[in-house]
């Protein structure tokens, strides 16, 4: 994961534009990275937010299809994550967003990464920066990416 990755979450309104287990949206990581075993034996990885909650995600909802019967251990993995959940209320005419925590208004410009990327005192990896300003990049492909 990259500083710009690390640096946003998605806030959670109806869950119709949230990927249940690719997005960061519930904690500091993704559900694909909290719970890997999970991830791996789930059928569907592309599921929304909003559809996994539709088919219940209680430790015996239907939103559960496994690419194989759980071990206990495995098991026990799903109701950690249905405490992370239980609590957890979609609203419904509220539209899922981005949220950029390295301003205090949540808004992302240009010029606040610049200025976090250029004050900070935290070790960034810059490869990605780098490799967009590099001299050798011909200007069409450093312009597009």
């Amino acid at each position: 994961m990259n500083w710009f990755e690390e640096n946003i979450c998605r806030v959670v309104g109806d869950g119709r534009h949230t990927f249940f287990w690719y997005d960061k949206w519930l904690g500091n990581t993704s559900l694909r990275f909290k719970y890997p075993r999970l991830f791996e034996l789930a059928e569907d990885k592309n599921c929304k937010v909003v559809e996994m909650e539709r088919l219940g995600w209680a430790v015996d909802g239907r939103a559960w299809v496994w690419r194989r019967r759980l071990f206990v251990w495995e098991e026990e993995m799903v109701r950690e994550c249905f405490v992370l959940l239980h609590n957890f209320i979609l609203q419904e005419n509220v539209y899922d967003t981005w949220r950029w925590l390295l301003d205090p208004g949540h808004d992302y410009t240009v010029q606040g990464s610049y200025n976090y990327l250029s004050n900070t005192d935290d070790i960034v990896d810059r490869s990605t920066i780098d490799d967009v300003w590099h001299k050798q990049i011909p200007s069409k492909v450093s312009l597009m990416v």
